[in-house]
């Protein structure tokens, strides 16, 4: 328990500064636990930022899949993508979704987000109705992501209601 706790206050930490510009000092003193505890719950920092990379994608894995099985939608990548629009609601795990992506320029990184992201889209694939649906999925997903990280949905300004009408966020 208390290290899902650990990988909360991490995710929350890494959301706003990523991999290099975060202190383990600051995760311990979010999570309540002395910072010499979190190096024996997770060894290193990285450590502690590959965890909570799997932990975040693992998360949004399973949000597809009750998704697709409840289908409320009558249409199974409809349902996943409103599913997702919650998910996505969560700043803290938007940005940290961010910081995972821009962090790849560590090896280890990019290892752990390829295989995390590898089993979101085979899923995404195995109930999609072709390849061209489950692609499409991934592309406007990425769309709304970036437009939710700039908080677009806050700006009057034509340019920025017409990008998010073009990937499907207003009617």
């Amino acid at each position: 328990m208390r290290r899902e706790e650990v990988l909360e206050a991490a995710m929350i930490e890494f959301a706003l500064g990523g991999l290099h510009g975060t202190s383990t000092e600051d995760i311990a003193r979010r999570a309540g636990i002395s910072q010499p505890y979190l190096f024996r719950l997770f060894g290193t920092k990285k450590e502690l930022f590959l965890e909570t990379v799997r932990r975040g994608f693992r998360h949004v894995l399973q949000l597809f899949q009750e998704a697709a099985a409840a289908n409320r939608e009558g249409d199974v990548m409809r349902s996943m993508g409103h599913a997702y629009g919650d998910h996505r609601r969560d700043r803290s795990r938007l940005m940290f979704q961010m910081q995972a992506y821009a962090a790849c320029e560590d090896s280890e990184v990019r290892k752990v987000v390829r295989e995390e992201y590898a089993a979101i889209y085979k899923f995404v694939e195995s109930v999609a109705p072709s390849k061209d649906a489950a692609n499409e999925f991934f592309k406007t997903g990425m769309l709304i992501n970036v437009a939710a990280a700039m908080d677009l949905g806050a700006l009057d300004e034509p340019w920025a209601h017409d990008f998010l009408v073009g990937c499907g966020e207003l009617q």
